[in-house]
């Protein structure tokens, strides 16, 4: 397995060629805001619009979970385009997102709050008018609560459900701002062939999807 070397935030590294950056540099303690990727994922979603980095050489920022390693490369995570990048798409999601950590039960393990407090950006931002969906939870489920208005497409549920389980319960629906996660018959969790197993769950970076806690 051929590997090259890189700096990552001036950090001299090795990683195998082919590798993403974003994944040599988590698993290097080097910390870059992502929603949506998977490390077991083919092809990356890049649907968050959050891993922006610079690479020297490279006129623009590029996506981290997109972007392969090579050798000689030098990364830089912090750089103000970069961070520019990032604050801006995480304000548009914060701004059709409700905010109100004190009860959800992901408060203190959300991602947003990480992502936040890395980028210095308050959650609580007025940057953006605020649109909210006020969509209905749906509680149908004696396992798992799921909350869309609370969700951000980052499509992990989606991926582990068809991909990894191989189960088809959960899928997007509708298009554009209307655009959800639902079951793929587009009724509530209880109706669909969902066996419980939680997965989407515990993939779930935002508190959507919550376990209830009376699982046998």
């Amino acid at each position: 397995m051929k590997t090259v070397s890189l700096t990552i935030n001036s950090k001299p590294l090795t990683a195998v060629k082919g590798e993403k950056i974003l994944w040599v540099a988590l698993d290097n303690g080097i910390y870059i805001p992502n929603l949506c990727a998977i490390k077991d994922k083919l092809h990356p979603f890049a649907a968050c619009r959050l891993c922006f980095v610079e690479v020297e050489g490279k006129a623009h920022p590029v996506c981290a979970c997109t972007e392969e390693v090579a050798e000689g490369m030098v990364v830089n995570t912090r750089g103000d385009r970069a961070l520019e990048l990032a604050r801006t798409g995480f304000e548009l999601i914060i701004a059709s997102h409700p905010v109100d950590c004190a009860h959800c039960s992901s408060n203190g393990s959300c991602e947003l709050q990480k992502i936040a407090k890395h980028l210095g950006v308050k959650l609580k931002t007025n940057r953006f008018r605020k649109i909210m969906q006020g969509l209905p939870v749906d509680n149908s489920n004696p396992v798992l609560t799921y909350d869309p208005n609370r969700c951000v497409l980052c499509g992990r549920c989606v991926w582990v459900c068809n991909e990894r389980l191989n189960k088809g319960v959960l899928g997007f629906v509708n298009r554009g701002f209307q655009r959800v996660v639902n079951t793929c018959i587009d009724e509530n969790i209880v109706k669909s062939k969902c066996k419980d197993c939680g997965e989407c769950v515990r993939v779930c970076p935002t508190g959507a999807l919550t376990s209830r806690g009376n699982k046998d």
